[in-house]
């Protein structure tokens, strides 16, 4: 299934707009997150496990262990970000 990656502040200037990606059914926000940081160096440094990074599915706040599905909206942005 196909969901939609989106990055916003500093995680955006690193990483771009954000993606389209294939994931496996019934991936969770975190296993997302752990094939994204599988898919490039740049990707691993930015989303790395040990930084602390918020994420949202379909635009409410949620944490990784969150099951997305097709089509769904996942957003990783930095704890503070501004306006």
């Amino acid at each position: 299934m196909k969901v939609r990656v989106r990055y916003f502040a500093s995680i955006r200037e690193a990483l771009g707009e954000g993606a389209w990606v294939e994931v496996p059914t019934g991936a969770t926000v975190g296993e997302v997150r752990d094939q994204l940081i599988a898919g490039s160096p740049v990707h691993a440094t930015t989303l790395a496990r040990g930084k602390a990074l918020r994420c949202a599915l379909n635009q409410v706040l949620c944490d990784e262990s969150a099951v997305v599905s097709n089509d769904a909206e996942i957003a990783f942005f930095p704890p503070v970000t501004g306006g």
